[in-house]
């Protein structure tokens, strides 16, 4: 049996198939139980662990069977159909690129508003955190550069999924929030190089971040000036 005909284990496919798609200040949709609660011990428990902040590819953690399942069912053809759908896009010849948040640390420049790379064609983001107790540090759909402008605020708990479609409209940022702040971040790109490169920059960020004072020098230094995509 394909992934497409296989029936999902975690991901409830008729929530995500029946959230409403919002069009302005541009396309994205939220389901607030992609994955029912009752999952959060079993996948937590096989959930990688992440030291440091920011963002880790996938394939550089290490993770158990459940957590695996999760992640299986994400990259299959029968989610992307979903995606496809949602979107009205044919993302078949769009490679997926799969990275993990684990903590931030309420620094100045976590968070700043951004519209994603022109390489990334949708971007689907599930909530692993357990709990979100925070006012600050949920991912706001923006209505342009300004981080307090926005017209929607996503807390990352455990099975909360948003999903946008990436244009030059499609800024997104948060307020800095120091904490464990668990979530997947699955892009549908352009091409495979750009997904290899993802990778890669990735893999180097995470080598500079486990040297404790580069990595907190390179922590505090200032994010690019919100502009035009890359």
């Amino acid at each position: 049996m394909s992934d497409e005909e296989s029936p999902f284990a975690y991901l409830d496919e008729a929530a995500i198939a029946a959230a409403p798609v919002n069009a302005e200040p541009y396309e994205w949709t939220f389901i607030p139980k992609a994955i029912p609660t009752y999952y959060v011990d079993e996948v937590l428990s096989d959930a990688p662990h992440i030291p440091d902040r920011g963002n880790y590819g996938l394939p550089n953690l290490k993770y158990g069977s459940r957590f695996d399942g999760v992640v299986k069912e994400l990259l299959s053809a029968r989610f992307r159909a979903l995606v496809e759908k949602k979107f009205n896009l044919d993302l078949r010849n769009n490679p997926p690129v799969l990275l993990m948040m684990g903590n931030t640390t309420g620094q100045y420049n976590e968070g700043y508003a951004h519209p994603d790379s022109r390489h990334k064609v949708v971007t689907v983001i599930l909530g692993l955190t357990r709990e979100w107790p925070f006012e600050r540090g949920r991912m706001r759909i923006l209505n342009g550069p300004d981080r307090e402008d926005y017209a929607f605020e996503y807390t990352p708990e455990f099975g909360s999924m948003l999903m946008f479609k990436s244009s030059d409209k499609s800024w997104h940022g948060f307020l800095p929030q120091k904490g464990p702040r668990m979530s997947l971040h699955l892009c549908y790109c352009d091409s495979e190089s750009y997904v290899q490169s993802e990778y890669r920059r990735h893999r180097l960020s995470a080598f500079v971040k486990a040297i404790p004072l580069v990595g907190k020098i390179v922590g505090l230094m200032p994010r690019k000036k919100p502009g035009a995509r890359r």
